[in-house]
């Protein structure tokens, strides 16, 4: 299976166009970024934090990185953390942990998008369990799918 079956259904279902983009199994996404197709502002990279003991997943550009203290103080957290694997693979069952995908899995969990990674273009995310596969769609559409909470909350990653 290259592309989780529940993103291609949910894109289908809500007639959003997509393209589906292989990459080598095990690319990190800072080299997905790099290649020819993408460039890493363009590449939306997911990650999960609890704030407060609560799960909340980030989007970010794979151009820049998060700043927790920033994510703590929107979210009015006393304490904010990366989740560790364990805990993301509790959260999200259907993806490798190195490659969880943007769209939201769960509606309990919420979503909070740098904004840094806001324009009309497109926008790639990591949509695979097994293999390499990521998915390209309008920000858009992606934006109206999903209607996260969008925030500035990251920094560029350094030179």
């Amino acid at each position: 299976m290259a592309t989780t079956t529940w993103i291609k259904s949910m894109l289908e279902q809500r007639g959003i166009p997509y393209e589906e983009l292989h990459h080598r199994f095990g690319f990190a996404t800072r080299e997905v970024a790099e290649g020819p197709q993408v460039n890493g502002h363009r590449l939306a990279k997911g990650m999960m934090v609890l704030a407060d003991g609560r799960p909340v997943e980030l989007i970010v550009p794979a151009s820049r990185r998060v700043v927790l203290g920033r994510v703590g103080k929107l979210l009015g957290a006393d304490e904010i953390r990366p989740a560790s694997d364990p805990e993301i693979e509790t959260t999200f069952t259907d993806c490798r942990t190195a490659a969880m995908p943007s769209p939201r899995q769960r509606r309990d969990v919420a979503v909070l998008i740098d904004a840094s990674l806001s324009t009309a273009g497109d926008l790639v995310f990591h949509a695979d369990t097994q293999e390499g596969a990521a998915i390209l769609v309008s920000f858009l559409d992606w934006l109206r799918l999903e209607v996260p909470r969008m925030e500035f909350f990251t920094e560029p990653e350094p030179a």
